[in-house]
């Protein structure tokens, strides 16, 4: 019997990890790639000198995050726990207006 105990480290995951995994899937879809690079404005051979920049990865988890198919996508093709997605993505976005953290 499988048990279905694994996502708890999936829900642990590093969110540094959990971003580079988010560019690792999104570098394997040339046209979802090409649309994130073209909105951030990013050449394809400047994404390795960008990618610890909190901004950038702050911008990658925006754009997969507001688009609910495309972190579903992201999820099930990774095999990585919605909620670790989300965490990840509060870790690098700062705080809105509405949050009352600011």
């Amino acid at each position: 019997m499988q048990s279905n105990f694994k996502t708890s480290k999936q829900l642990a995951a590093d969110p540094q990890q959990t971003a580079i995994s988010v560019l690792a899937w999104l570098a394997n879809d040339p046209d979802l790639f090409g649309r994130f690079l073209a909105l951030t404005g990013v050449e394809p051979a400047q994404v390795r000198h960008v990618v610890s920049d909190p901004g950038f990865l702050s911008g990658m988890m925006d754009f997969v995050m507001q688009h609910e198919p495309t972190a579903m996508a992201f999820c099930q093709a990774t095999g990585t726990a919605p909620d670790a997605l989300n965490a990840a993505w509060l870790h690098f976005s700062p705080p809105g207006l509405g949050s009352g953290e600011f």
